[in-house]
């Protein structure tokens, strides 16, 4: 693929789509900066890869229509950019999307079919029915024009940041990666990419460790905009050429950056788009001495799962504890526990009382607490407090087998 390609999307894009800002980050290093692409009109790149795709078809292309198959951000990328161009649009969603990514994909123009079961049973479904109609099918990552529309954000980056010495990309299929690789090495090929999956869907990963295209089992994951289990063919070849390293992060990871972003840079993003600052965040890669720049990818988080979202990132910032603490069943037992809790600062959000079952003796009663803490010396006061008072314990998540 030649970079020319994104230069020409570029030029394409002008007019309809924002040009994102790249902001300071200091609270996530001395030298951070992050693309906000969250931004972006639908919220996601994926609105560039979609317009490109379709503002390069023919017109009898055009004229039949396009279709597509996604569960969220490039349905409404290709939704939106079909309509502009006045094209018909048919997404392909699985029964189980998010409601409020089907209603932003037919308030953008596009007509939704619901298919039932699994993501790969409408993907079926819209190749069947690209086949059967002569609908033109949009791909999410596998295809040049795609990748070219999505290595605008590459450009703009080295527009803003010229000394720019590491760039962090999530990588699902591969696209975004795969374009900004391209863009980024064009103008300075000193310029380090990272990639990033998730623990639980590292097909891109898996692909280039073995050198070649592998399909992972996948799973549930906060990250579900990168939940791809099998890379693209073109993708895949640019990732293994382009890219100097892909790494791994965890769902409480992920968790715990879309809880900084939220609270310290007042950006909400999807999990997606959080690994590049979880990555940063937790050192899964050498950016001593380096500028930074992490690709906020989209904002396009289900308001359903925020609550577990924020709970699981104050777990793993130690901003939140739970304990299970055995108590003699007496007046009075329960009461001593919270004032000495109370007089350490901890904050009691939830509390629960049950009998030992357990225990040889009669008269104890176990209580799960759930306190806010400050920080992790916060957590270890409590702890110290506990032990010098003589109470018998378990902080609950730091012990799987509790």
């Amino acid at each position: 693929m030649d970079v020319k390609e994104i230069y020409d999307a570029k030029e394409r894009l002008k007019g309809h789509i924002k040009e994102t800002p790249v902001v300071y980050a200091p609270n996530l290093g001395d030298d951070v900066y992050l693309k906000v692409e969250v931004l972006q009109d639908t919220g996601s790149f994926k609105l560039r890869g979609a317009f490109n795709k379709i503002a390069t078809l023919t017109e009898e292309e055009a004229e039949k229509g396009v279709i597509a198959c996604s569960a969220g951000n490039h349905a409404q990328g290709v939704a939106k950019s079909a309509t502009e161009r006045g094209i018909e649009s048919i997404i392909c969603m699985p029964y189980h999307a998010p409601l409020s990514k089907v209603a932003a994909t037919r308030n953008y123009g596009a007509q939704v079919v619901l298919v039932k079961d699994s993501f790969d049973d409408a993907a079926a479904y819209a190749d069947k029915l690209s086949k059967e109609e002569g609908y033109t099918f949009i791909a999410p990552f596998d295809d040049e024009k795609v990748i070219a529309g999505q290595g605008t954000v590459g450009l703009e980056i080295l527009d803003k940041l010229p000394d720019v010495d590491i760039i962090v990309v999530p990588i699902g299929g591969g696209g975004l990666i795969s374009g900004i690789a391209l863009a980024a090495k064009s103008i300075n090929p000193d310029i380090k990419i990272i990639g990033v999956q998730t623990k639980i869907s590292p097909g891109m990963y898996e692909s280039v460790k073995e050198g070649k295209i592998v399909t992972v089992k996948g799973g549930s994951t906060i990250a579900d905009g990168i939940a791809v289990k099998t890379p693209g063919n073109i993708t895949y070849e640019m990732t293994k050429e382009l890219v100097d390293d892909i790494v791994l992060v965890t769902e409480g990871e992920i968790s715990s950056a879309i809880l900084t972003l939220l609270e310290q840079n007042k950006i909400i993003t999807e999990g997606a788009a959080a690994s590049t600052v979880a990555a940063l965040m937790y050192k899964k890669f050498n950016h001593r001495g380096k500028k930074v720049c992490c690709v906020l990818s989209g904002g396009n988080i289900d308001v359903t799962r925020v609550s577990k979202v924020i709970e699981k990132g104050l777990y793993k910032t130690n901003r939140r504890m739970e304990l299970r603490v055995k108590l003699n069943d007496a007046p009075g037992e329960l009461t001593n526990l919270t004032k000495l809790l109370e007089k350490e600062g901890a904050n009691i959000v939830q509390i629960g009382q049950h009998i030992d079952v357990v225990s040889d003796t009669i008269d104890s009663m176990i209580v799960n607490v759930v306190v806010d803490t400050r920080n992790l010396d916060h957590q270890n006061a409590l702890i110290t407090m506990l032990n010098e008072n003589f109470y018998v314990f378990k902080v609950k998540y730091n012990n799987p087998q509790f």
